[in-house]
């Protein structure tokens, strides 16, 4: 992959005209792909797929265009040219971009994450075994994801992420279900055996007959699952310089009215600990990491090149939507094994969805619960939950209502395959809160 890219690269400067520059971002994948039901494979894939979006630039002005490589340089010259010539008669018609901002500063870099992944018989073998007996539902997607980026100046980024993520459940019938995931950087039979272990150990409670509290406020604790789920929607323009430059951020009231979270929170883009690129489609590389909430306070944004050019700021290499790729937040002290203890009584909350903002500038946000949500009586789960809405603002969640955060923290890979594999990752610990409010 890393030569066909490099001749890909070569192709089209040799096509360029005049002072004609270009960007060019390969993205190519080799992923074994294994669906499951009833514990048993359903539909095994494999996919090798090699994309390119081409920009073609002359001044100011820009014109892209995405298309399909084959994998064979002869072939996929001529795709080049063809793309080439068809972006050359845009260009020429095209208005000038005021917001265009590319990296002239030559960076190169290359980086290689991740270890031998299994064969696909061995996933086969470990998930029929998890399963056995029960309703496994769920995906394995595995293997290398390449990503390269090069420029008419010569600049040259490549990346190979080795990964897999196993994201299935145990279906206990009706709207019932343990869903859980597994996913890293080299598999471990062993790890993942345990975290069917831990889902199998809670399928039983599901059968007992569920339970439905009153609208109120609870004690509740929040899996890292569920909390990706909250940072899934702050990251939802809430880190962005744009959104803050016109007051769309969830934020609004940190930045503006000097509120802030629990000081157990710091969130910081850690790109050099998280399995997407450091570099983007402009050819900016990505600092290490950018503290963006720290011990409660709000720090730096997320800054694209576009936000950087239209707003006179200094680019951090973020994509143009200005959302977190490897969003890492602070463990806490809380060991995991003891959070249903220091829970006590109240709700555990394994997965949340629907969510949506209910009050974006004053920070409130509502969602469902969903899959295995439980009542928890003296430290002991005693019956499932009927499906419940929660209704709360981040400055009671993340904020006066945040008890802990435990010490243990879970790498969740997305698990998105609908344009190839997601390299977004976040790293999150669980959390306990003192009241979480419920609407119904």
């Amino acid at each position: 992959m890393r030569d066909h890219f490099e001749a890909v690269a070569g192709a089209i400067g040799e096509l360029r005209q005049g002072g004609e520059d270009f960007l060019a971002n390969y993205r190519a994948e080799d992923s074994t792909f294994i669906r499951f039901n009833k514990s048993a494979v359903r539909q095994p894939g494999q996919v090798r797929e090699i994309e390119l979006g081409l920009s073609l630039i002359d001044g100011r002005r820009i014109a892209e265009e995405t298309l399909s490589l084959s994998g064979g340089v002869d072939e996929d010259r001529g795709r080049i040219a063809r793309a080439m010539a068809s972006l050359r008669e845009v260009v020429a018609v095209s208005p000038e971009d005021p917001y265009l901002l590319v990296s002239e500063t030559l960076a190169n870099s290359e980086r290689t994450i991740g270890e031998a992944l299994p064969e696909a018989g061995d996933v086969i073998d470990a998930v029929t075994e998890a399963g056995k007996g029960r309703d496994l539902v769920g995906f394995y997607a595995g293997g290398p994801v390449f990503t390269g980026f090069a420029n008419g100046r010569g600049q040259r980024n490549w990346d190979e992420a080795r990964s897999f993520n196993a994201d299935w459940s145990f279906y206990a019938g009706g709207d019932k279900a343990i869903k859980t995931s597994h996913a890293g950087f080299a598999w471990n039979r062993s790890a993942f055996t345990g975290a069917a272990a831990d889902a199998a150990s809670r399928l039983d409670i599901l059968t007992r007959p569920p339970r439905t509290v009153p609208p109120g406020e609870y004690r509740a604790y929040l899996t890292p699952a569920a909390l990706n789920e909250i940072l899934g929607m702050l990251s939802w323009g809430g880190f962005g310089l744009a959104a803050h430059r016109t007051r769309a951020t969830i934020f609004l009231r940190m930045i503006e009215g000097g509120a802030q979270l629990n000081e157990r929170v710091t969130l910081t883009e850690a790109t050099a600990a998280g399995s997407a690129p450091s570099f983007q489609r402009e050819g900016f590389l990505k600092p290490e990491a950018v503290t963006l909430i720290e011990r409660g306070a709000y720090r730096d944004c997320l800054v694209s090149p576009r936000s950087a050019a239209e707003y006179g700021a200094a680019t951090n290499g973020a994509s143009g939507s200005e959302y977190p790729a490897s969003l890492d937040m602070a463990a806490g002290e809380l060991p995991m094994a003891d959070a249903l203890k220091a829970l006590g009584t109240g709700v555990y909350v394994s997965n949340l969805w629907y969510l949506n903002f209910s009050d974006r500038s004053g920070g409130r946000l509502t969602g469902m619960t969903r899959f295995a949500t439980f009542w928890v009586e003296n430290g002991e789960i005693v019956a499932p939950l009927n499906v419940m809405r929660f209704d709360d603002t981040i400055y009671r969640m993340l904020g006066s209502q945040l008890e802990a955060l435990t010490e243990e923290r879970a790498l969740l890979l997305d698990p998105g395959t609908y344009d190839g594999r997601n390299l977004d990752s976040v790293r999150l610990p669980g959390a306990l809160l003192a009241g979480l409010r419920f609407t119904l």
